[in-house]
């Protein structure tokens, strides 16, 4: 397996839902069972509600805040890669606030929230999307089956359409 790097950023005065070596970890098992060879490079920031809205209109044109974001660099296939060299898959960019607030109203923990959210937003990273149905179907089989991998509290179920669509 690749020696991926991590780089977490904690914002001032946000408290983080997962430690970071289970961060870690997770990144690292969606990686694998994604079948990724090269080594990568992740950025996970951890931000307030009001830095998550700031990032959803820059990057999204969308004037709220949300759960996660995933602002992909390069593919692990990319053909201006040489062998072995690190690939800077991206950032991801989770808000535990409002990860919180969504974990209470769907009744799921905030960790196996935080979870999911971490495992979709490598996805992202990855080339998944959720833009149709289809894309939709194929993105939570994915996540249902990469959960079933991850030690969670078992408040999650399976992830459903609903949930990429779903917003305060």
């Amino acid at each position: 397996m690749a020696t991926n790097d991590y780089d977490l950023t904690v914002e001032g005065g946000v408290r983080p839902i997962l430690p970071e070596g289970e961060l870690c970890a997770i990144c690292d098992l969606v990686l694998e069972q994604e079948g990724v060879g090269r080594p990568c490079a992740v950025s996970v920031s951890i931000v307030s509600d009001e830095r998550m809205r700031e990032l959803n209109r820059t990057w999204r044109d969308q004037d709220r805040a949300t759960d996660v974001l995933s602002l992909e660099c390069e593919r692990p296939g990319d053909p201006d890669l040489a062998p072995g060299e690190p690939c800077e898959l991206g950032d991801i960019v989770l808000a535990p606030s409002y990860i919180r607030r969504q974990a209470q109203r769907l009744s799921t923990t905030e960790a196996d929230e935080c979870r999911l959210l971490l495992v979709h937003g490598m996805l992202h990273l990855l080339g998944y999307d959720h833009l149709d149905d289809a894309e939709a179907e194929v993105m939570e089989a994915r996540e249902d089956a990469l959960l079933d991998l991850v030690a969670t509290d078992g408040s999650l179920g399976l992830v459903t359409v609903a949930r990429h669509g779903d917003g305060e």
